[in-house]
């Protein structure tokens, strides 16, 4: 199974191709494709540069990645990982 990740153009967060191809911000909310399905999400993610900022398609068991990017993608998943740490040094 796949599922389609890209970057939100307005603030650069990790965002996902969710029921009826919109985004979503939780990859518990994802929508989970085959292989033809994740082409056709991933088209539309394309056909739409004012959302989706470098789409593409990643394996998947269910909602958890796997597959050789799946330590890239849990990390992308739990969020920014710079946080708060960039005010103490502001």
């Amino acid at each position: 199974m796949k599922i389609v990740t890209a970057n939100r153009l307005s603030d650069g967060r990790v965002i996902y191709v969710g029921p009826g191809d919109h985004p979503v911000e939780h990859i518990g909310q994802a929508a989970v494709f085959d292989d033809e399905g994740a082409e056709f999400a991933l088209a539309a993610a394309q056909a739409n540069p004012g959302v989706f900022v470098g789409p593409y398609i990643f394996e998947t068991e269910g909602h958890i990645p796997s597959g050789r990017d799946r330590l890239k993608e849990r990390i992308r998943s739990a969020g920014p990982t710079v946080g708060n740490s960039l005010k103490a040094h502001a």
